[in-house]
């Protein structure tokens, strides 16, 4: 149960993840939406913090606040796009949006059903949660993580990294005007076409 103040922090917090929430998608401004979004973001870290999920809201403040928004942020700022052309013919998608919409509030409904009648469910986990006192929440998850789950991290981020690589060399393009440095060409180098001798003769030069 939450105290008093807890409760009005949670009930501050959320009323403003809801406004800002909304605010992202009814801003005509991309640069607001995206401030917005940061908004978003701050209030849901606070909402982790009283739940003491402490991980979890750092990683949401450092990973996607000071990383991928502040990029994007960036990105809407530098380029010269027309957003209301892009907006044009967007109701066609209406339809879809609403279908993909009613499918997420049946599962909404679906697992918040479930979880409100067979409320058991929860106390089934394979292994117990520790408590603050013995164990922090994100000392928890790293025992798990690089106990149970050492191999399936190893691979996923082996994975990001081919991806990142991949996305580089598929992005990648280079100039032809431009000269560039080759390291396998200067490996490749023999003294055969490294040096060129010339045999200039007496009082002429070499054009």
């Amino acid at each position: 149960m939450l105290t008093g103040l807890e409760a009005a922090f949670f009930y501050l917090f959320a009323f403003i993840l809801v406004g800002s929430a909304f605010m992202v998608i009814a801003a005509r401004n991309p640069v607001h939406s995206v401030l917005f979004l940061i908004l978003a973001f701050f209030n849901a870290a606070g909402l982790f913090l009283l739940s003491g999920a402490e991980f979890l809201a750092l990683i949401l403040l450092v990973v996607y606040v000071g990383a991928v928004l502040v990029l994007f942020l960036f990105v809407v700022m530098m380029l010269d796009v027309d957003f209301a052309e892009m907006k044009r013919g967007v109701l066609e998608y209406a339809p879809a949006g609403a279908l993909v919409g009613i499918i997420l509030l049946g599962e909404l409904i679906v697992v918040l059903g479930g979880y409100t009648f067979t409320p058991e469910l929860a106390k089934s986990i394979a292994r117990p949660i520790p408590s603050l006192a013995q164990r922090s929440n994100t000392g928890a998850l790293g025992d798990i993580l690089y106990t149970d789950y050492l191999f399936y991290f190893e691979v996923a981020g082996l994975l990001l990294l081919v991806a990142m690589v991949g996305a580089i060399v598929l992005t990648l393009r280079h100039k032809q005007a431009v000269k560039r440095q080759s390291i396998i060409a200067q490996v490749a180098r023999n003294p055969k076409t490294a040096v060129k001798l010339h045999d200039v003769k007496t009082g002429e030069g070499v054009s």
